[in-house]
């Protein structure tokens, strides 16, 4: 299957002017990586949105700056929660031939027939899980069946969850607990988290500085490690 691709272009604009550019329909954003020194770049915000839908935050995707191509997980993707538009987004660019450790997704499929029947409630205390792999291996996402779970007090553990022992290694602990049906008298009601929307942009402008940090804090742990 071909990988999503997107064409990105130098930026010299930084910091808070970048605003002139989302003002245009661009997106800005950087490449970063272990052997690479972190790259201003902009896309169009609709081939942005067009990649994303396709790649999501666990797929490979092909970032191509000029001649060079870099394949990339998009990471910290910022986002406007007045209008849920995108802010800023890292583009990790990967070594093909190492693994690296990523996130996954955990999905609730079909329904618990505990719940169905009234008697149960699902809580769901993990949304992802921590895996190692090679790029080209990691899960979109992974399913837990809940038309499996029938009864009250009934929970599903990390060691429960089906993956591709070969080529991908869970490294949360496996006794944790990811889902688990309740009793439904023991329903509480939790408020939202409120998230301040001058919070989201601040943390926007400074991921434009996080590959480059990133890229910094590697080279000066290569520095300090003795060469075997």
């Amino acid at each position: 299957m071909e990988r999503t691709s997107i064409k990105v272009e130098d930026r010299k604009i930084l910091g808070k002017k970048v605003k002139k550019l989302r003002a245009e329909g661009k997106v800005p954003a950087n490449i970063f990586g272990k052997d690479l020194k972190s790259i201003a770049v902009s896309a169009d915000l609709k081939e942005f949105q067009k990649a994303f839908k396709e790649a999501g935050e666990t797929a490979l995707i092909d970032v191509k700056l000029g001649s060079e191509v870099y394949p990339s997980l998009i990471h910290n993707l910022q986002r406007d929660p007045r209008r849920d538009s995108v802010l800023h987004v890292d583009f990790h660019k990967v070594n093909l031939k190492e693994k690296i450790t990523t996130y996954v997704p955990v999905i609730l499929e079909g329904e618990s027939p505990a719940v169905k029947s009234g008697v149960g409630l699902i809580l769901q205390a993990i949304n992802e899980i921590e895996v190692e792999c090679l790029p080209t291996d990691i899960p979109a996402q992974i399913t837990i069946n809940a038309e499996k779970l029938t009864e009250v007090g009934q929970s599903v553990h990390i060691k429960d969850l089906k993956v591709d022992k070969d080529k991908v290694e869970i490294t949360n602990d496996p006794e944790e607990v990811v889902v688990t049906v309740q009793n439904a008298e023991m329903k509480e009601e939790e408020p939202e988290p409120v998230v301040s929307p001058e919070d989201v942009e601040a943390t926007a402008e400074k991921g434009e500085v996080e590959g480059e940090e990133a890229e910094k804090a590697s080279e000066e742990k290569k520095e300090e490690t003795p060469e075997g």
